[in-house]
């Protein structure tokens, strides 16, 4: 039986030649990740004993998603060439933001001051949400996509799942967003169909920033080494902490229908993640 926490191959051999993707990853990944579970500790606790970090320490929101995205991308730099890692990581920022400084000038959205300055109107820590989502979300659909690999249309399911787990993602981040942590509120009008204030249409919207970034980013993100690497199940601890986070902030809030939603959404996914990773 395969070890559910495998680490990732130090090492790759192309052609007889051994080969680091980025060798400062594997040294950078194990503090950077006790950091990021350090901030996640912090802020949970917070949030089980009633206090609010956007209002008392205002720095921990923007600190807790910065650790989120440099954990992702340190993982991914396992795997992949630095220069892929950084080229991925700059177009995920520079579509999300651009996406979100439009999005900010004409939608029903405003966003508060907890997460901290904005830039253009838009909070700075925005553009790491997605980092955290896009490389995240797509480490996960790997995992459950993992059985069909080898099959014609594996990319373009990978990249479907993704934009699917993206919109999973925002389901329990907006009344978390809205309610919990007050990152933004909705202007929604009583007759258009919403999720915790949020419209229906803004799911579409993060399917459909999602397929974007996946469009720019996907050649970058395409492992070219023709050996095979250990299963890696760091994106989907990460995903499952993440989504727990919200989970606690939004039954503390008493909010059941988006409690129950993520719970059972996030346990079938990690069920498909590790039978397709086991495979």
């Amino acid at each position: 039986m395969k070890p559910l926490f495998k680490p990732a191959a130090t090492e790759v051999f192309a052609g007889g030649v051994a080969q680091l993707p980025s060798p400062w990853a594997h040294a950078a990944h194990k503090p950077v990740f006790i950091a990021f579970l350090v901030c996640f500790a912090i802020a949970w606790t917070a949030l089980l004993l009633g206090g609010s970090p956007s209002e008392d320490w205002p720095w921990l929101n923007g600190l807790f998603w910065l650790l989120a995205a440099t954990t992702s991308l340190t993982g991914l730099a396992r795997r992949l060439p630095e220069q892929n890692v950084f080229i991925a990581a700059t177009l995920i920022v520079a579509v999300s933001f651009g996406i979100a400084i439009m999005a900010e000038k004409t939608g029903p959205r405003t966003y508060t001051a907890a997460l901290g300055e904005k830039i253009l109107g838009v909070p700075w820590p925005i553009p790491l949400f997605w980092l955290a989502v896009t490389v995240n979300g797509r480490g996960v659909a790997r995992l459950i996509m993992r059985p069909w690999r080898k099959t014609t249309y594996y990319g373009f399911w990978v990249i479907g799942l993704t934009c699917l787990l993206a919109v999973l993602f925002d389901s329990g981040l907006e009344p978390f967003a809205t309610r919990v942590k007050h990152y933004w509120f909705w202007e929604t009008h009583g007759n258009i169909p919403s999720w915790y204030s949020a419209p229906w249409v803004n799911f579409l919207g993060w399917f459909a920033v999602a397929l974007g970034i996946l469009g720019f980013t996907t050649p970058w993100l395409i492992n070219k080494q023709p050996v095979k690497q250990p299963t890696d199940y760091h994106p989907l601890v990460l995903w499952l902490l993440l989504n727990s986070y919200f989970t606690t902030g939004n039954a503390l809030e008493q909010l059941w229908h988006a409690v129950a939603f993520s719970l059972v959404a996030n346990l079938i996914v990690a069920v498909y993640a590790v039978r397709g990773a086991r495979w």
